[in-house]
């Protein structure tokens, strides 16, 4: 018998049933043993730590203030842990499209609000490969108009399209942090970059991602990839490990790192190893390139890395970069990583050259004291103390 691709509606309906009886009765082999900060736990209700389902906790990469959208927020165990990280300050709207998680997690939002003195915590309807869509307004729209002709079918499309640019569910650059706890490998394979572009589009710029998933080590082959039930249970959606990375970086994040990879397996398939994993990455790489004789010295220990951008650093190195360059890797996960050299005198915005950022090259010192610098000097302070240093 000839193998049938997974469509929208077999790999969707597959989900939205196992999920939906999740959220009535726990269902141990949806869940990864996690460990969360007991604090936290506190003041959430036990039927959402019981049918809460992941495999990680992306909620450690939040900071106070910070507006989070929460990919997949079923039960809502992470996005009320993250009501307590941001706290008052900050905002939290979880995303999920099963109407009985949504209903679950709903239904204690006030309690867990009320708990904590404060309701900055949202659960909102829609695709996490389409994040503009509302399809609550959708339904309301469908309950005034519904689709009985090929006529109505066209409004309902044109109603979508001006949803989408008019009061889109996620708004671009409306977040500081997405997370996710197993649930981009729910999505089938081909809006999996369609996915990728639309956690991109909501981060403000400098923005971050924590997505906790489960990866396997070998292309899951395609018999596997048409069992709806593996595909329910995390298995078949699954990335390769290293294309998961490479995929964060195709739609344009730069620092993607693993924050976290399980020793152990989730479970293991014909040979194939399938295994937790938590990818951070961030917004903010792209942009023009302006010279304001800045260098950046990598402190090591390896010899010579490269940045998302493809530049090189030699260890030990004086490196010429564009502004751009010089402040994403100062405030970005690399500043630990090298030495910034700014220059003595600031250039005017108003009389900064384009930089080339196609090329790597050593930036001599003249560059950033000034070629007119001839300043003679003795006896200062040589240590981080101000100390004398004979």
């Amino acid at each position: 018998m000839a193998s049938i691709e997974p469509s929208a509606l077999n790999v969707e309906s597959a989900v939205r049933q196992r999920y939906g009886e999740a959220a009535r009765a726990r269902e141990e082999a949806l869940c990864c043993p996690t460990n969360y900060d007991p604090r936290f736990l506190e003041v959430i209700p036990e039927e959402v730590l019981v049918k809460d389902y992941g495999c990680g906790d992306p909620s450690v990469h939040a900071r106070r203030g910070d507006r989070v959208l929460d990919l997949g927020s079923g039960a809502g165990k992470i996005a009320f842990i993250l009501s307590q990280v941001v706290g008052r300050e900050g905002r939290v709207t979880g995303v999920d499209f099963h109407d009985d998680m949504l209903e679950l997690s709903r239904s204690h939002q006030r309690t867990v609000g009320e708990r904590l003195g404060w309701h900055n915590v949202e659960f909102r309807k829609g695709r996490i490969q389409d994040l503009a869509l509302d399809l609550d307004r959708i339904e309301a729209y469908l309950q005034q108009r519904p689709v009985r002709s090929t006529a109505d079918l066209e409004a309902l499309r044109e109603e979508e399209e001006r949803l989408r640019r008019e009061q889109p569910l996620v708004p671009d650059g409306s977040v500081d942090l997405v997370v996710s706890n197993c649930v981009l490998n729910l999505v089938r394979s081909e809006d999996k970059a369609a996915m990728f572009g639309e956690i991109f589009r909501v981060l403000d710029r400098g923005g971050r991602v924590a997505i906790a998933d489960i990866v396997s080590d070998e292309d899951v082959p395609d018999r596997l990839q048409h069992d709806p039930e593996l595909w329910s249970g995390c298995i078949s959606g699954a990335f390769r490990e290293d294309a998961f990375l490479h995929a964060f970086e195709a739609a344009g994040f730069h620092g993607v790192a693993l924050a976290s990879w399980a020793e152990q397996p989730f479970a293991v398939v014909e040979g194939i190893e399938f295994r937790s994993v938590t990818v951070t990455a961030h917004k903010g790489k792209q942009g023009p390139c302006y010279e304001h004789n800045q260098a950046v010295v990598y402190r090591g220990p390896y010899r010579r890395v490269l940045d998302d951008d493809g530049h090189a650093y030699p260890r030990g190195t004086r490196v010429a970069v564009c502004a751009k360059t010089f402040h994403l890797l100062r405030s970005g996960p690399y500043a630990a990583d090298f030495v910034f050299v700014e220059p003595r005198a600031v250039v005017p915005a108003d009389s900064t050259a384009p930089f080339d950022c196609a090329r790597t090259a050593p930036r001599h010192p003249r560059e950033t004291k000034g070629m007119e610098y001839q300043v003679t000097a003795t006896g200062t302070a040589c240590g981080s103390s101000g100390t004398d240093c004979c």
